[in-house]
Parts: C-alpha cells; sequence; structure tokens
C-alpha cells in the first residue's frame, strides 16, 4: 500500500488537474494582498488574524465563503475518476493481477487525494497569515495559531468528505463523465438545495415571527436543517473558530447587537472553541467513512476482468 500511495501522490502533483489547486494556492496569495487590513484595523478587533479569512472588504467575497463554496469542486476533482478511469483504461486489472490487495488499491488512492487537499489548504493560510504580516508587521497570537489549525482540520474534514462522495461515484458508476455530473449534483443539492429548503420549512413552520421566542424558533429549525448538509456543518463551525467573541452564534438567535454590549467582553477560550466544533468533525467524518465504507464493499466485490 505504501508504494501505491506514494505513486498515487506523485500523480496528484505531476497531473494537469494541479494547476487547479496550485492555482487555489494562488487565490489565496491574492486574497492576502487585495483584502483592505486597514479597514481591519480601524475596527479595533483584538483578533486580526482571524478577521482576515472573512473579511469582504476589498475583495468579492471573503476566503471563508470561497472554500466554503468552490472547495468541494477540488475534492470532486482529485476523486471523481479514481477508480472508473482505472477500469476504462484497463489498468485495473493488471494492476490487481500483482500480488496487492485490493483494500491497499482503494485506501491508498483516498489518502493519498485526502493528503494533497490537506497539503493545499495548509499552504493558502500559510500564505494568507504570511502576506498579512508582511503588510502589517505584526504576527498573530498563539491564540490565533491555535482557531487557525483547528480551521485547517475542519476545512479537511470538509473536503474529505466530497472526496469520499467522489470516490463512491467513481467507484459506482462506469462512466468517468458521469460520476462527475452526479458528484456536482450532490453538491449542488447539499449545497443550495438543503439551504433554500430550510428556509422554506422554517417558514412554514413559524409563518409570523413576531416575538423574539418565535424569531429563536424559527431560526433554530432552520439551523437544524441546515446542519444536514456538509456545507452548512462547515460554517456553522468555522463561525465558532473565526469569531471568539461568538457574535455570530448569538445572532442566530436574532437579538439585536444594541443590548449584547458588553454581553461577551472576553472571548471564548480557544479550547472551548474547540469542544464546540468537535461535534461538527465528528458528523463530517462519519459522513464520509459511510461513503467510503458503501464504496469499499461494493470495490471489494466486483468482479474485475482484463
Amino acid at each position: 500500500m505504501t508504494a501505491l500511495f506514494w505513486k498515487e501522490l506523485a500523480d496528484h502533483f505531476g497531473r494537469r488537474r494541479f494547476t487547479l489547486l496550485l492555482g487555489l494556492v494562488a487565490l489565496g496569495l491574492l486574497w492576502g494582498a487585495f483584502v483592505d487590513l486597514a479597514a481591519l484595523a480601524r475596527q479595533g478587533r483584538q483578533f486580526f488574524f482571524l478577521d482576515v479569512f472573512t473579511s469582504a472588504s476589498g475583495v468579492p467575497i471573503s476566503l471563508l465563503s470561497f472554500v466554503s463554496f468552490f472547495g468541494p469542486v477540488i475534492g470532486v476533482a482529485l476523486g471523481f475518476d479514481a477508480i472508473n478511469a482505472e477500469r476504462a483504461q484497463g489498468t485495473l486489472a493488471r494492476l490487481l493481477a500483482q500480488p496487492i490487495h485490493r483494500d491497499g488499491v482503494y485506501l491508498a488512492k483516498f489518502f493519498a487525494a485526502l493528503l494533497t487537499l490537506a497539503i493545499v489548504i495548509a499552504s493558502m493560510m500559510v500564505v494568507v497569515v504570511g502576506v498579512t504580516m508582511f503588510r502589517m508587521g505584526i504576527a498573530p497570537q498563539g491564540e490565533e495559531i491555535v482557531r487557525l489549525v483547528g480551521l485547517g482540520l475542519v476545512a479537511s474534514a470538509y473536503l474529505a468528505f466530497w472526496l469520499a462522495l467522489a470516490i463512491t461515484a467513481s467507484v459506482l458508476l462506469r462512466n468517468t463523465v458521469t460520476s462527475a455530473l452526479a458528484s456536482i449534483g450532490a453538491w449542488f443539492g447539499l449545497g443550495f438545495l438543503v439551504t433554500l429548503l430550510g428556509g422554506v420549512i422554517a417558514q412554514r413552520a413559524v409563518p409570523d415571527a413576531a416575538t423574539a421566542a418565535e424569531a429563536a424558533r424559527r431560526i433554530s429549525i432552520e439551523s437544524w436543517i441546515n446542519r444536514l448538509s456538509p456545507a452548512g456543518l462547515f460554517s456553522e463551525a468555522a463561525a465558532i473558530l473565526l469569531d471568539p467573541f461568538g457574535g455570530r452564534a448569538i445572532n442566530l438567535f436574532a437579538v439585536e447587537q444594541s443590548r449584547l454590549e458588553g454581553l461577551l467582553a472576553t472571548p471564548v477560550s480557544a479550547a472551548q472553541s474547540i469542544q464546540l466544533v468537535w461535534p461538527h468533525v465528528v458528523v463530517l467524518v462519519a459522513m464520509a467513512a459511510a461513503l467510503l465504507a458503501a464504496s469499499y464493499v461494493r470495490f471489494i466485490r466486483e468482479e474485475i476482468r482484463a
């Protein structure tokens, strides 16, 4: 399995699609260079480097929103042809004719692609922090570093789900184009339709949010429905990690900002924030594991001929 893992990893960095991954890192460089740091500095926020990832000042959207929206495309691109391309080219039968276990082939492809995604995410975050340090002449605090590391782990778990989905489509569908379209369709459904459905169901459940309790109930229903989507889980976990003062979490309950002044003068510690996002990571990993288990069983039992 080790030899296959390094071979797959070299393929990911040697193929033309690596330009897509390199473009994501270059985009992080541009984001760090063009985000309006002066506007962030005037706000006097305590955690400056965290705001860089969530700020849309000077750029079309925030870097966090970009990763949440386009990150699944990167995961799908690395996994949609992992198995069916080998099957179509006839190389899978020749590979399994060697003294190699099938599970080694499957796991090598998944872990090589996952490591590639983790390297890209880490590189992009390091580039953004480095450009911000160069422009502002300050270094991130220890609390910020811990939170950014946590964000990188959450992002890796988020992209791992989409990678597992793409590999599952690659195992179940023989045509690479069909598996790519199925993966993109699932991304659209889980990323957009679930969000729209959550708003509609919440509106129907609480049609008249005249009181604060009714408004909070409507937001709570919508939030729980959004948690059925990996994008919803990632967005909520990222908001907890990148907002130590909890403003975004409290906004879920539609509380007026004027009533929150002085309520959270002390930020939530990084350890507490990581405890809050731990269930989100577990759910993302469990969803990815379920997809991998289904495709793994199918791949092990499949009859492969030359």
